[in-house]
């Protein structure tokens, strides 16, 4: 086990500070990163992508539990703090320096399952996470998704329908995934303190219910929860074939979208296909 300074020693020592334009918050309590990096379960060998490693609280102890992590960084100022993490864990760290909304994922492992634990950038989390959630074929080349969010964006995630934080985001988690609260985190954690609390969502993939695309899915909710206090046949009459569908399957349209079902939707998503 590498003998490390504390990770505030490690950000003084550097000169860092978390950037705000780039929704930075570092995370100093070595015990909870450890407790977050083992979420997934046993790493040791393991492939994980990191995005935003930042000074490298998360990355230490992914290191320690032996995976294999591809931390992908655009902060340049945080690179010197990385490349003393990989001098203290020969052959385990990969750094990146780019965006990671540019990046193919699934080509910086070759092919290879991997995991994906991260603190997310606040103002690119929702986009990664649509963007995994979303990919084909299914199942994914990601084998778990361990990540932290503001924790309204994380129920969201988590939410069942009725609930005023079922949305577009519970229905691309849930329809071929399970998503579970796994921990939260109180603001006091992060420097700065964020003005909001956090919490931590593991996603695992589950089958894919029938042939159907994402893209239809997301096009579909979209649609519905872009006017979501509308009834379904004012939001979703922009849809080709939508209110058609919703007769076909007995889904009556004067419903508003948060009262479907995950099962409702996939069933609309695959008849609009058809």
């Amino acid at each position: 086990m590498a003998e490390l300074p504390p990770i505030r020693e490690v950000i003084a020592r550097h000169g860092l500070s978390a950037s705000k334009a780039l929704g930075q918050n570092f995370l100093l309590d070595e015990q909870l990163l450890g407790r977050i990096a083992g979420i997934p379960g046993e790493l040791s060998g393991a492939h994980v992508l990191e995005v935003g490693p930042g000074p490298g609280g998360l990355t230490r102890a992914l290191l320690r539990a032996g995976a294999k992590v591809t931390a992908i960084e655009m902060d340049a100022r945080c690179l010197p703090a990385l490349a003393d993490l990989g001098d203290a864990f020969p052959g385990q760290l990969i750094v990146i320096e780019g965006d990671a909304m540019k990046l193919n994922h699934d080509a910086l492992f070759g092919g290879e399952p991997f995991h994906v634990a991260s603190n997310l950038p606040y103002n690119v989390g929702t986009a990664l996470f649509v963007r995994w959630l979303s990919g084909e074929p299914w199942p994914p080349r990601w084998r778990s998704l361990t990540l932290m969010f503001q924790r309204e964006v994380a129920e969201r995630i988590i939410a069942a329908p009725g609930t005023s934080a079922y949305g577009r985001l519970a229905v691309l988690a849930q329809w071929r995934a399970d998503a579970k609260l796994a921990m939260k985190v109180h603001r006091s954690a992060f420097t700065p303190p964020p003005k909001v609390m956090s919490a931590v969502v593991h996603v695992t993939p589950a089958e894919a219910p029938g042939d159907m695309s994402a893209r239809t899915l997301e096009r579909l909710t979209e649609a519905a929860f872009g006017q979501r206090r509308k009834m379904l046949r004012q939001s979703l009459k922009g849809v080709p074939g939508a209110l058609g569908a919703l007769a076909m399957l007995g889904i009556d349209e004067t419903r508003r979208a948060e009262t479907l079902s995950v099962a409702e939707y996939v069933a609309l998503a695959a008849a609009l296909e058809k």
